[in-house]
């Protein structure tokens, strides 16, 4: 695996009566986290409830005077602390053991001894996941104040318009707490990439407005996919690319069809994505044209962005060698003329780079 390209300076507090295994999990964490440390419970909860509250918190079991059942217990029932997210790490291997943690409200459960690659990477996913899940939850606010605000001057089409992005958002908030390493960074320059890109196809403003909207709902179908698949850090086998293969179905047939033009947009979208110009993508091997307009848009947009991306199992690209990526695979992979269009976006990415930075930038 690799390890992240840049320290991030999100705080993780590590609690265990055992300072050999602070100190363990120190020497993984810190190049890359600020560290907090309790011996004890009551500490814990007590840096947990301050102003410089962690990111997530990696919790021991076996602990004298209070356990990590009674602290998670206690953290959970507190709305100050209760998004934080808690992975339990202990000896206590069994089903039970991790069944009772996982009805406490902990994400994760690790096995000591840990392994670095491991923890690193679980660490990551769910600092990212919680991040875009407050992100998500804070535009949901804004989105019901703002039509709270307007229901009375608007025509019906506009309630209509606001009332359905409410519906998408709650859609991707659902969907975001079942996990993906995606930031929320990453929705957001995938959806303005797809709205430079349709008006620079000739679409109207309106309908690249709903692009942009729409383009969030492209890979809802990855929370059908397993965990220990969707999260694995290594190259796939075979039989778990086709697992994988699975998730435009299975997000076409959560979206489903509806009365608003936004959704039925994102059904579409969700399921052509994967489709290649040249007739080899999945899940029904389109051709060319026969491919949905928005499903061969969203494919040069999410995949230039999944190459500027860090990932657990990679590095980012150069913008530059993205876009010569896209330029290879122009008339392959990708619609030829949307390809164009998209290498000559350069400066519009670029705003746009700037204007999204991941959290760990």
């Amino acid at each position: 695996m690799n390890n992240p390209a840049k320290p991030s300076r999100k705080t993780v507090l590590v609690v265990d009566d055992t300072t050999e295994n602070i100190d363990v999990m120190k020497g993984i964490l810190s190049p890359y986290y600020k560290i907090q440390a309790a011996k004890d419970g009551k500490l814990a909860i007590m840096i947990a409830k301050s102003a410089n509250k962690p990111s997530i918190i990696l919790l021991d079991i076996m602990m004298p005077e209070m356990d990590g059942y009674e602290v998670c217990r206690i953290l959970k029932a507190d709305e100050k602390t209760r998004d934080i997210p808690i992975l339990f790490v202990t000896a206590k291997s069994g089903v039970e053991d991790e069944t009772k943690g996982f009805e406490l409200g902990a994400v994760d459960y690790l096995i000591k001894p840990v392994s670095q690659p491991v923890v690193l990477a679980r660490v990551k996913t769910h600092i990212d996941m919680n991040t875009q899940r407050m992100l998500l939850n804070d535009q949901k606010r804004l989105l019901e104040e703002q039509v709270a605000k307007r229901t009375a001057q608007l025509s019906k089409r506009n309630v209509e318009l606001e009332v359905t992005r409410i519906e998408v958002i709650n859609q991707l908030g659902r969907a975001v707490e079942y996990r993906d390493n995606e930031t929320g960074m990453h929705v957001a320059r995938m959806s303005c990439f797809s709205q430079i890109l349709a008006l620079k196809a000739g679409v109207g403003e309106g309908q690249a407005e709903l692009i942009n909207h729409a383009a969030p709902m492209h890979d809802v179908g990855k929370i059908g996919i397993p965990d220990k698949i969707l999260l694995k850090p290594g190259k796939l086998t075979d039989e778990e690319f086709e697992v994988i293969k699975k998730h435009p179905v299975i997000g076409h047939e959560i979206i489903g069809k509806q009365s608003a033009d936004l959704l039925n947009l994102g059904a579409q979208m969700a399921l052509t994505h994967h489709e290649k110009w040249n007739g080899k993508g999945y899940p029904n091997g389109l051709k060319g044209e026969d491919i949905p307009f928005a499903g061969r848009l969203i494919a040069v947009c999410d995949v230039f962005e999944a190459l500027i991306s860090v990932r657990p199992y990679k590095k980012s690209w150069s913008i530059d060698d993205a876009l010569a990526f896209i330029t290879e695979e122009s008339g392959g992979h990708f619609d030829p003329n949307l390809a164009r269009l998209f290498v000559g976006m350069r400066s519009e990415i670029e705003e746009v780079m700037e204007r999204y930075k991941d959290y760990a930038e």
